[in-house]
């Protein structure tokens, strides 16, 4: 598991839907995106950071794949 327990909590959406090696890496990459790190991420983030996963999860698992991985990550809060 990586980060806090908000970052542990996206991972464990994503990484059925993409993997556990491309959730990680899409954490890492739109926290910094939005200022953060997966130790410092907070529930209040959680929106805009999942407002970044589609257009970074969709090269890579297709559109509804990652707009439903992103639907899932909102959940969270």
């Amino acid at each position: 598991m990586m980060g806090n327990d908000v970052a542990q909590k996206i991972e464990h959406v994503l990484s059925p839907l993409v993997g556990q090696v491309l959730a990680r890496a899409a954490i890492d990459l739109e926290a910094k995106r939005i200022g953060k790190n997966s130790e410092t991420l907070t529930y209040g983030d959680i929106i805009a950071l999942s407002d970044h996963l589609t257009r970074h999860l969709s090269p890579f698992v297709g559109p509804q794949i990652a707009e439903a991985a992103a639907r899932q990550v909102r959940g969270i809060c």
